[in-house]
């Protein structure tokens, strides 16, 4: 007798799939909620998935207006969230398009997933649409890992692999790379089981010897003026807790890299600020131990060298990354260690010792802080017009939520952002992005869509030069399509490329070319968009502007007419390069 259950059941069990349906539901083991690109001819049966059955367990594509926001998003959508951003581009130019923002990823150690399609394997080597380019190649200097699909079933172990890599080890982006014939070709679900990513991949992190962890207390309770910097490893390892309980347990002065930027309060009394200014230089001229966790020693850090730093000082880096320890400064200890297991090792062993009260070395060194934080009050409150960009920080710094997410993005409004972003409210853990590895230009409307969709009650405010606002503005179209909030973009519009002008003034005699820039009312720009636009001329107007932005409910771009001035940094990167002037 012919059994109809049976058959049913048969039916049920052999339902076929495609490689769409594979890739989405190996995503979603994953907990990946968004996929930031645009739509092309290779991705339809992705597509087709999200459609299908995607959004309703809770996975979604975000269409963009050029593939680089896309991956500054996906970068963005990392560095508030701990975890990997997606972005994707069609194969061929769409490919091309997120290398600028996948290289700021890299340059930033961010897990950003890269997901690019390949042509049909029956049409390589051949002169087809898009074809003939080497992806892979391409993307090789800018991720840590490639991965080429071919075959439908190879997709599960592709997804796993990719993920065992941006997760492990120092973060970085990774390429998924999957071939047309993957995508179209349809296979039986049960086929294809998927695990959960505890199944395939270690989640614990491995503790660090006791040998290590009581010499480095040892060097730490000898030292006369310890130091300890910290970098983005601490933020990547969700640390900034224990770091702020070491630092007062023994009075120790803490400086940050600006990628470190919330990795300790700017409350605590052993704060003392990020990057090199004046209390953070006589610290690293001064000390005798540094504790350096999470760090490359990068330009931002004057790269471990004279006159900032010294090679008599006792160094104990640690770090996830083998090759970045001792690689700038020599070091006396050195450990291969996650920041946050790490310093929980090091607080339980410190704690065996006594709680210092007071360390005159930090007492002297907060001091500087205090008088470097009036020099620029002084210059932030003046009431000149066009706005001194210092006036413009004070006033976008003091209004900003207790909790918002910063970006900044630009030359030599950074400068002055970044000179004061500790002055005022405090920065929380994951809440300050900047591109400041590759020194990348036109981030902060993708890192504002990135940002306000991976913590969508925070309000996300930008600060950004004219010249680097306008390289992706037409994504502000996204940002008003996707219905973001309490989204700001603070224009700080001087009519130049002003970081480069600088450089024309200090050492070419002013002999300025192509540093100017017309007059864009970026106001009326973004009304076009459908964002809220205002356009400022007077200090004591931008207050009052950002509050109506923040009300408007709509993403909101604040105009404001800056001086063009020369941050002191700028002076002194340029006072050995008098020979261009004769």
């Amino acid at each position: 007798m012919h059994n109809l259950s049976n058959e049913v059941k048969t039916m049920s069990e052999t339902r076929m799939i495609h490689g769409g349906d594979v890739l989405i539901k190996c995503l979603l083991k994953e907990n990946v909620k968004y996929m930031f690109g645009i739509v092309g001819g290779q991705f339809l049966p992705m597509f087709d998935a999200v459609y299908k059955w995607g959004r309703e367990q809770g996975i979604n594509t975000v269409m963009f207006r050029h593939e680089q926001v896309a991956a500054h998003a996906a970068d963005a959508y990392a560095r508030v969230t701990n975890a990997p951003g997606v972005c994707f581009g069609t194969v061929g130019p769409r490919a091309l398009h997120l290398v600028p923002g996948v290289g700021a990823a890299w340059s930033d150690n961010i897990p950003v997933i890269a997901i690019v399609p390949q042509v049909s394997s029956t049409q390589e080597d051949s002169f087809v649409l898009q074809g003939n380019l080497d992806q892979i190649t391409m993307f090789k200097p800018i991720t840590k890992y490639q991965k080429t699909v071919r075959k439908i079933e190879e997709i599960p172990n592709a997804v796993q692999k990719i993920f065992r890599e941006v997760m492990g080890g120092r973060p970085r982006p990774v390429l998924l790379e999957i071939f047309v014939d993957a995508f179209f070709e349809k296979i039986e679900e049960n086929k294809l089981p998927i695990i959960a990513s505890d199944q395939y991949r270690a989640i614990a992190k491995p503790t660090v010897d006791q040998e290590s962890i009581k010499k480095s207390v040892d060097l730490l309770l000898s030292a006369e003026k310890p130091l300890i910097v910290s970098g983005g490893g601490v933020l990547r390892a969700e640390a900034w807790s224990e770091l702020q309980e070491l630092a007062e347990y023994l009075q120790i002065p803490v400086m940050t890299s600006i990628t470190g930027v919330g990795s300790i309060s700017n409350q605590s009394h052993c704060f003392l600020g990020t990057s090199i200014g004046s209390a953070t230089y006589q610290a690293t001229t001064s000390a005798d131990v540094i504790l350096a966790l999470g760090t490359k020693f990068s330009f931002t850090l004057a790269l471990g060298k004279a006159p900032v730093w010294k090679d008599s000082q006792k160094l104990i880096h640690v770090d996830i990354d083998p090759s970045i320890i001792g690689r700038s400064k020599p070091i006396t200890l050195g450990i291969v260690a996650d920041c946050k297991q790490f310093l929980l090792q090091l607080l339980e062993e410190v704690k065996k010792t006594k709680k210092v009260e007071k360390r005159e070395w930090l007492e002297n060194l907060v001091i500087e802080k205090q008088k470097k934080l009036s020099i620029f009050t002084k210059k932030a409150s003046k009431d000149t017009i066009p706005i001194v960009p210092q006036r413009l920080v004070k006033e976008v710094y003091e209004f900003i939520d207790e909790d918002a997410i910063l970006i900044n993005d630009g030359g030599d409004i950074t400068y002055f952002a970044t000179e004061a972003i500790n002055m005022y409210n405090e920065r929380k853990p994951l809440s300050t992005l900047q591109a400041i590895g590759m020194g990348h230009l036109g981030t902060s409307i993708g890192y504002g869509i990135g940002a306000k969709l991976g913590k969508p009650n925070k309000q996300v405010i930008s600060i950004s030069g004219d010249g680097s606002f306008m390289i992706n503005i037409q994504d502000l179209e996204t940002a008003v399509r996707l219905g973001l909030k309490n989204l700001i973009f603070v224009v700080a519009n001087n009519g130049c490329w002003g970081n480069i002008k600088s450089g024309q003034k200090l050492a070419f005699k002013e002999r300025y070319i192509d540093v100017d820039l017309p007059d864009c009312d970026y106001a009326k720009i973004a009304e076009s968009f459908g964002c809220y636009g205002e356009e400022v001329t007077d200090p004591n107007e931008i207050n009052p502007a950002l509050k109506i932005a923040k009300n408007s409910g709509k993403p909101a771009v604040i105009d404001v007419k800056t001086k063009f001035e020369i941050p002191d940094l700028v002076k002194l990167e340029w006072a050995g390069a008098k020979d261009f002037t004769e």
